[in-house]
């Protein structure tokens, strides 16, 4: 691409500049104005790529997401204590965050064990 147009460029120079004895040896661009219409195609075209890679990046990271997830759950799985140690750490964490009192049911036959026995 560049390497054609730069050949194209130096055969068009040389053409111009042999019959008088001049060799270019090399030629810089400082300015090049763009039209309006060319700018935005070409502006729509990077954000539509951007676009494009953010949406790579959060699949990828939902996938890793969906992966760590499973992982967790065949961890719960593998112990029923498991499960219920996680849900009183979830209570905790919510109610440290809003800064409430959270109640929840105790099955009686659990609290049987904590009780005085009547003699």
């Amino acid at each position: 691409s560049s390497g054609i147009n730069a050949e194209y460029g130096q055969n068009t120079l040389d053409e111009a500049t042999d019959p008088w004895g001049v060799v270019v040896e090399r030629v810089e661009v400082k300015d090049v104005k763009l039209p309006l219409s060319l700018q935005r195609a070409m502006a729509a075209e990077a954000e539509a790529d951007r676009d494009a890679r953010a949406k790579v990046v959060a699949a990828q990271g939902e996938l890793k997401a969906s992966q760590a997830l499973k992982d967790a759950a065949d961890v719960i799985t593998e112990s029923p204590a498991a499960l219920q140690l996680r849900y009183l750490q979830t209570l905790c964490t919510v109610a440290a965050e809003k800064n409430s009192t959270i109640l929840f049911p105790i099955p009686v036959d659990i609290m049987k064990s904590f009780m005085k026995k009547d003699i």
